[in-house]
């Protein structure tokens, strides 16, 4: 009953989310002083545009999670389990809502250590011990850093308030280091390349529901972090080099990531690649809107940022139910290896065509929302010659192959995922 509770919880928070995000676009923005905080000040909570939309996929993510959870996980709910699910899911709500650089930590370091207590739940297995050590390394890590570009932040006056930051952003050295730190620590959670080796571990390690919402909604609440500090809290006239090394990064995450989905054997394992990869072009999106903002573009900076934004919101929608499909399966044919399955369309029809929808919107099929987003990335890439610089122009050329590539891998990995585990005969009793 106290699972079911829980879990019937978790779904209701999943709404409110998704309910003040619309609310949040719609509306105005809000703001709450907490009766606690640092002593240099109280905490803060505000809903504006930016944070009211990663509501949304944080929103899809819990509610479609805790109603699987509610109704589809299998046996008894461990305490481990059932206690830090609702305190990662709280660490990704307060994260969103912070307004000074307290609250965000606060809200970032509790969404890592208790999805670290999620991944490292089955400790039985030494497989699932190695990725929770490694997860844990890479957590603090990148507490770490984000503590370090606030402190930067701050300057002489050292105040962590966001309306305090705005009021006088970086300039020069201190902005890039400022970028350099933020992107190893926000992009570290977000599975940004070269950063990104603990998820394909830890992903899998996790329950199923649990890697839905890590996959779905926990990437999307670090890219967030990166947006609120390179478009906010950075100030509105950074130059057009600030965007590089996103579009660089993210180039480089979506062809490891679709490469590494197509080679492997794990059905979980493979759409944690696909995360890479996914993450990797909401990456690209923010990079060009950054640089199209420097460059005094701010039409092609709306579509690159729209990009993003929808591609994050789609990412979540169906990434949860490919982990959530997984996951049936997984308790249904007993296996998550690819290579042991096969012809579970006939045993399990409406995992095979929920997950089939999930697929076509995964490899950009039109009319799905997968094409939609990925189309107007494409368009932002294509309009990346009217930034002036010549340097940036040929890593755009570049960075437009490489997400082109990455695209018809990820198209490829995902007729794999799907043909391997629901078409053909099975390959063992």
């Amino acid at each position: 009953a106290g699972a079911r509770a829980v879990q019937a919880g978790t779904a209701g928070a999943g709404l409110l989310m998704l309910v003040g995000g619309v609310g949040g676009l719609l509306g105005g923005p809000a703001a709450l002083t907490l009766p606690f905080g640092p002593p240099w000040g109280p905490a803060r909570l505000a809903l504006d545009p930016l944070s009211a939309w990663f509501l949304l996929p944080v929103g899809v993510a819990t509610l479609s999670a805790g109603l699987f959870a509610l109704g589809g996980v299998h046996g008894p709910e461990a305490p481990r389990r059932l206690v830090p699910w609702p305190i990662f899911l709280a660490g990704m709500l307060v994260t969103l809502l912070a307004a000074d650089g307290f609250t965000l930590l606060l809200g970032f370091e509790a969404m890592s250590l208790a999805s670290w207590a999620l991944v490292a739940h089955d400790h039985g297995q030494a497989e699932n011990r190695r990725a929770a050590r490694l997860y844990l390394g890479f957590a603090g890590f990148g507490g770490v850093a984000l503590a370090l570009a606030l402190g930067l932040s701050g300057g002489a006056g050292g105040g962590l308030d966001f309306a305090a930051l705005r009021d006088a952003p970086p300039e020069g050295l201190r902005a890039a280091a400022i970028l350099a730190l933020v992107l190893a620590g926000a992009g570290s959670k977000a599975g940004i390349a070269p950063l990104h080796v603990w998820l394909p571990l830890a992903h899998p390690a996790a329950p199923s529901h649990v890697s839905a919402v890590m996959s779905g909604a926990m990437t999307k609440v670090a890219l967030y972090v990166v947006a609120r500090f390179v478009f906010d809290l950075m100030g509105p006239a950074q130059p057009v080099w600030m965007g590089a090394p996103l579009v660089a990064l993210g180039a480089a995450s979506a062809v490891i990531g679709a490469l590494r989905a197509n080679l492997e054997e794990d059905g979980k394992t493979l759409l944690a690649c696909s995360t890479i990869e996914n993450v990797g072009l909401i990456a690209i999106g923010l990079g060009l809107a950054l640089a199209f903002r420097g460059a005094d573009l701010p039409a092609l900076a709306a579509v690159a940022a729209a990009a993003a934004l929808l591609h994050a919101l789609n990412h979540a929608a169906f990434k949860s139910l490919l982990f959530l499909a997984a996951g049936e399966v997984l308790h249904g044919a007993g296996s998550r290896r690819l290579d042991r399955l096969g012809g579970l369309i006939h045993r399990m029809p409406v995992t095979a065509w929920a997950a089939l929808v999930a697929v076509g919107a995964a490899a950009a099929l039109p009319p799905l929302s997968g094409f939609a987003s990925e189309w107007l990335l494409l368009q932002a890439l294509l309009a990346a010659w009217r930034v002036g610089d010549l340097a940036f122009q040929i890593g755009a050329a570049a960075a437009t192959a490489l997400a082109a590539l990455a695209t018809a891998l990820a198209a490829a990995a995902m007729v794999r995922f799907w043909g391997l585990v629901f078409l053909g005969r099975p390959r063992t009793p």
